[in-house]
Order: C-alpha cells, then sequence, then structure tokens
C-alpha cells in the first residue's frame, strides 16, 4: 500500500522491500537486530516514509545544512533567523567552541564568518541541557575571543608596519541554539518560542557589546502551528524552515510541500541518502549511541542541579538558623529582662504588702486609742454629771 509520501517521493522503499535487503545481507542483518525493538521501528518509519523524515537526525541535518555545499540555502536560513541579509563568506572549523567533550550534546554545530566580518554559531540541539544561558555564554566568548584573535592577526599582517588593531573591527557574534525539546527556561513560554537576548544597560546608555543570542524552541513552535483540526498554517518562509527541520509527520510533510513547494528537492535529498541502507544504517548506529550518551549528559546536568539546588537550600537553611539562633538569644535576653522585672515587681508587691501590713496595724492601734479616748470622755463626763 503506497503510504502518503510515496506519491510525492516514488523512491521510498516498502517495508517489505527494505527488509527483503536487510535480511539478504548478513552485515546489515546483525546491524538492525542489535537494536531494540523501538530503534527497529524507528528506522523503518524513516527509510518507508511511515513517519516522515526526521531532520534532527545528525547526518541528515549536516547534510542538508552543509554550509560548504548549499551556502546559498544556509545563506537564507540564517539570514531569516537574523531579520537581516547575510551571507557567508568563510565556514570555520568548530572545535574550538566546544567545552571539553560537549560536542556530543549537539545534533548539528556549523560556525561561519559573515561577510561583515561576523561570526554566527549555529547549533541544534536534541535536548535541551541544564544551564543553556551559562553554556552559551561560555561559547560566545570563545567565539569573540577567536574574532579578536582573527582581526588581530589580519592587523599583523599587513605591509604597514604600523598599522594597528582597532576594537571597531571587531564585529557582532552571534550565537543560534535550536531546541528540539526546549530547556524548562523557555518550555514555559508557550505562547513564544523564538528568544532574542542582547546585553544592555540599565540606564539607556548605548554601547556595542557584541554578543548576541537567539533561541528557537521548536517544541513550543510545533505546539502553536498545530491546529485543533491538525492543519499548520505557516506565515512566513522562517516558519517553513522550521516546519521543515522539526515537523516529521507525513501529513505534516505534505501541507509543508503544499504551501511551499520548494522545499521537495530537500526532501528528495534526504530521500536519496536513504537509498544507500548500509551507510544509513551505520550513521543510525551512531546516533542511537549519541542519544545514550546525551541521556547520560543529561542526567550528570539533572544531578548537578539537584546538587545545587540542595547546596542552596542548605545554604538558606543555614542563614535561617543563624537568624533563628540570634533570635533564640534575643529571647533569652528578653526573658531575662522580664524575670528580672517580674523579680523587681514581686519585691515591689512585698514591699507594698508590707507597707500595707504596717498601715493596718497602724490603724488598728488609732482605733485602740480612739476607743481608749471615747471610753475615758464617758467617764469624765459622768463624774460631772454626778457633781
Amino acid at each position: 500500500m503506497t503510504n502518503k509520501l510515496q506519491q510525492y517521493f516514488p523512491m521510498i522503499r516498502t517495508k517489505e522491500q527494505l527488509m527483503t535487503e536487510i535480511e539478504e545481507k548478513p552485515k546489515l542483518k546483525s546491524i538492525f537486530y542489535s537494536w531494540k525493538e523501538e530503534a527497529r521501528q524507528d528506522f523503518i518509519n524513516f527509510c518507508t516514509g511511515a513517519r516522515g523524515v526526521k531532520m534532527m537526525y545528525d547526518f541528515i541535518s549536516k547534510e542538508i545544512l552543509n554550509p560548504e555545499i548549499y551556502r546559498e540555502r544556509v545563506n537564507e536560513f540564517l539570514s531569516l533567523l537574523l531579520n537581516q541579509k547575510v551571507k557567508i563568506l568563510e565556514v570555520l572549523p568548530n572545535d574550538g567552541t566546544r567545552l571539553a567533550d560537549e560536542s556530543t550534546l549537539l545534533i548539528m554545530d556549523i560556525v561561519v564568518e559573515l561577510e561583515d566580518g561576523s561570526i554566527v554559531n549555529l547549533e541544534i540541539q536534541k535536548i535541551g541541557y541544564m544551564f543553556p544561558g551559562e553554556r552559551s555564554a561560555c561559547y560566545s566568548a570563545d567565539l569573540l575571543l577567536r574574532q579578536y584573535k582573527r582581526v588581530k592577526q589580519k592587523a599583523e599582517k599587513k605591509l604597514d608596519s604600523h598599522t594597528k588593531m582597532s576594537y571597531k573591527d571587531i564585529k557582532d557574534v552571534y550565537t543560534i541554539v535550536l531546541f528540539q525539546q526546549s530547556p524548562q527556561e523557555l518550555k514555559k513560554f508557550k505562547d513564544v518560542y523564538m528568544h532574542r537576548f542582547k546585553q544592555e544597560s540599565d540606564t539607556g546608555a548605548k554601547m556595542n557589546l557584541l554578543q548576541k543570542y537567539l533561541f528557537v524552541t521548536l517544541d513550543n513552535f510545533n505546539k502553536i502551528k498545530h491546529n485543533n483540526d491538525k492543519t499548520i498554517k505557516l506565515d512566513n518562509r522562517l516558519e517553513a524552515w522550521l516546519a521543515f527541520l522539526s515537523m516529521d509527520a507525513p501529513e505534516d510533510i505534505v501541507q509543508i510541500l503544499e504551501q511551499y513547494s520548494d522545499f521537495k528537492a530537500l526532501y528528495n535529498q534526504v530521500y536519496d541518502i536513504c537509498l544507500n541502507i548500509e551507510e544509513v544504517m551505520g550513521m543510525f548506529s551512531k546516533e542511537l549511541l549519541e542519544l545514550d550518551r546525551n541521556t547520560v549528559e543529561l542526567m550528570i546536568d539533572e544531578m548537578q542541579k539537584q546538587a545545587d539546588n540542595l547546596r542552596t537550600q542548605n545554604e538558606n537553611m543555614t542563614r535561617e538558623n543563624e537568624k533563628l539562633g540570634l533570635a533564640n538569644e534575643n529571647l533569652v535576653f528578653e526573658n531575662e529582662s522580664i524575670k528580672s522585672e517580674n523579680e523587681s515587681i514581686k519585691s515591689e508587691n512585698e514591699s507594698i504588702k508590707n507597707e500595707n501590713e504596717r498601715i493596718k496595724n497602724e490603724n488598728k492601734e488609732i482605733r485602740a486609742m480612739m476607743e481608749e479616748l471615747k471610753r475615758q470622755n464617758e467617764e469624765i463626763l459622768k463624774s460631772l454629771g454626778k457633781k
């Protein structure tokens, strides 16, 4: 049965044709059955068009967006991303832009110098790793240092020995990251899929600080562009590119072709690659290995984030304990003051009680004296009456 994509791309093989070739060649059969069942099904869907084609495979994206071969194609994509007309002057080696072994984390990573002297690092990540801002800042700093050295070397090579390097000759560096699964910092912006960053002053002062960033969340893009009736509406050429790179359902690919027919040439290129099954299986095996390594790296990042959170919680608890200790000391001091005040009040109460007793005794004595005086007066009056 012909699927939707086979109608557009007749070179796509059926599952029966694919499995026949695999079963007939021991090497291919050995590789195929060394994979897990899920991976085998993904491979079949990929080669037969049952699930569409995943541009996010490393070997596919590098082929489609190879700036050495398809420079005009990459020029267009970068121009759309940067919102300005750009032209690649030179493709630069990208080994220097990765820290340690982090090149394994990326689906695609290219570095190019543009006609105006600026440098662009374009990368695609399958998973949005932790600390995306910190990582991107490090790579951007590396690009800026690389450009500084290139400008300095060019100045030193000029015949005029008095020529000095000028910082005005250092142009912008752009770090562009496309996330298939975006990090939480960006994923929560559900109605937005493009995030541009640059350094700005809090006073409004203007300086060209050179480092620019663009983060594209392809998972958010997919959710935004898929309507409830499963149709997609692409509003411009950039959205067509993003859909081409991130949407792999056959019905989505058909809709992309209906709205932007020239992308058929790119899909043709991909399915031509799929005809060499031995080469594709080798690259697919590498993809599975890189996915495992990426998963391990993600787990390391997760553990690091958890450790940082625990450290932060511990520091917060320590500060809270210090505050509670200080508050407790204040309470002890206040209690001592209250105790001392209570003792003072108690002493005053005893004094008042004693004074009351003294006054009471004095009153008794006065009443006794008054009774005695009264008695004496009565006797005097009585004696005077007899006379």
